[in-house]
C-alpha cells in the first residue's frame, strides 16, 4: 500500500515538472495537445478492452 502512495506522488511531481519545463521552453501548447491526445486514447482503448 505504501509503495502505491509513493508511486503516485512521484507521478504527480513528474507531472508538474513537465508542466514547468514547458513553460520554460515555451511549448505549452504542443504538452496540452498531447495530454489532450493521450486521454482520448485511453478513453478509446479502454471501452474496447471492456
Amino acid at each position: 500500500m505504501k509503495i502505491n502512495k509513493i508511486r503516485s506522488a512521484l507521478y504527480k511531481s513528474a507531472k508538474i515538472l513537465g508542466d514547468v519545463n514547458a513553460v520554460q521552453k515555451g511549448t505549452v501548447g504542443k504538452r496540452i495537445a498531447r495530454r489532450a491526445a493521450g486521454k482520448a486514447t485511453g478513453r478509446l482503448l479502454g471501452s474496447i478492452l471492456k
